[in-house]
């Protein structure tokens, strides 16, 4: 679902900034990627079969994500040992950041109250955003299922995947 209102940001808002180790431990900033535009996304726990899907079609799109201007970072709760484990598993190529306490996450309004099973839990939120070369939260995907998203993230920025 597409949405304006995304908790802690929205469309237009310039996206919290963050530091956080990636799967080598070494520190990833999102002024990084200062001028380019980027695909942030949360995803609750690495190595569980939505995030692997998640995380495997992003990393497939890759080509076509960098050819349209589009760098990837998802985060995840995830030590970055975990992390660096998921990573060569699955052989992805993207950048796996870690936020174990959940901090950024909260900022994105990316962790917080959801139905899990029929029951009410405190946990992340599948969300993905793109930040504009400004910094700016261009368009916002909050509380979406892991099959598919990626195709219909690819299909609403126009881009073959």
């Amino acid at each position: 679902m597409t949405t304006t209102d995304v908790g802690g940001v929205a469309i237009g808002d310039t996206a919290p900034a963050f530091t956080l180790p990636d799967a080598d431990g070494t520190d990833v900033s999102l002024s990084d990627f200062a001028g380019r535009r980027v695909i942030v996304y949360f995803y609750p726990a690495a190595m569980t079969p939505g995030c692997t899907t998640e995380a495997c079609e992003f990393s497939g799109a890759r080509e076509s994500l960098d050819t349209a201007g589009y760098a990837v970072i998802g985060i995840s709760p995830d030590a970055p040992g975990k992390l660096a484990t998921f990573r060569t598993k699955e052989d992805l190529q993207i950048t796996l950041l870690s936020d174990p306490d959940r901090d950024v996450l909260r900022a994105y309004g990316a962790f917080g109250e959801k139905k899990q099973y029929g029951k009410t839990v405190q946990g992340v939120i599948r969300s993905t955003f793109v930040i504009g070369p400004d910094g700016r939260i261009e368009q916002a995907w909050r509380n979406v299922k892991a099959t598919g998203h990626v195709g219909r993230v690819l299909r609403e920025l126009g881009i073959s995947a």
